[in-house]
């Protein structure tokens, strides 16, 4: 990591972190939505995937803006949390318990999101950074209901299930 001297170095290095994030979440989530075995699961694993390609449009658009290229960082957080998912994958684990552990998996990636998506908003108001902080925002109102999405589904259906 290069040495940041301001907020608006920190601010372009965390939202470049938000885009790799996203990235590799794009390329998770068909994976996640090909081991589950419930149907719900499987549709809101393919309906989060849409929404997530649609959160990197937002960030791009936000690196348009301030004439900046996304790229350069790479989230090892984001990718470790990825990594315990796929190892759960791998794990040839009963269906419903699989399911049931695909939503933690997912919630773990929700959380982390969430973290990122507030501090970046944080930094864009206190920066000025208006539009920004509101495709931010945007997302982060996605993030948390997805989260919450996965909560019902988790507590009504999966785990009941797989107990």
């Amino acid at each position: 990591m290069m040495k940041l001297t301001n907020l608006q170095e920190l601010y372009v290095e965390e939202l470049r972190d938000l885009f790799d994030f996203e990235n590799q979440i794009v390329k998770a989530l068909p994976k996640m939505e090909d081991a589950a075995s419930s149907p719900k699961l499987k549709k809101g694993f393919h309906e989060h995937l849409i929404q997530t390609e649609k959160h990197v449009s937002r960030l791009l658009k936000i690196f348009e803006e301030m004439n900046l290229q996304p790229e350069g960082k790479h989230c090892v957080g984001m990718a470790g949390i990825i990594a315990e998912g796929s190892e759960l994958i791998k794990s040839k684990s009963d269906p419903e318990v699989l399911d049931a552990g695909l939503i933690s998996a997912a919630q773990h990636v929700e959380h982390y999101e969430i973290a990122g998506y507030g501090t970046c908003i944080a930094y864009a108001d206190l920066l000025g950074e208006n539009s920004a902080a509101s495709l931010l925002q945007e997302t982060l109102e996605e993030e948390i209901e997805t989260d919450k999405k996965l909560t019902g589904l988790a507590k009504k259906e999966i785990n009941v299930a797989a107990k």
